[in-house]
């Protein structure tokens, strides 16, 4: 398991690489790891998506 300054430092450099589309590839690496069965790595990666979230702010209307 990843500390928590390992998400936010994977978060920080896929932001800074790759945008605001890292989200969406984050959400995908998740997906494909469920689908084969690795669980833990899956929860990892929605957690560097949720801090990928938060470093990006609120939705502004």
């Amino acid at each position: 398991m990843m500390s928590e300054i390992q998400v936010h430092t994977i978060a920080r450099q896929m932001l800074e690489k790759h945008g605001f589309a890292a989200i969406a590839q984050a959400a995908q690496e998740a997906q494909a790891c469920e689908s084969r069965g690795e669980a833990e790595e899956a929860k990892e990666w929605r957690h560097i998506a949720d801090a990928m979230k938060i470093m990006k702010g609120p939705h502004q209307s």
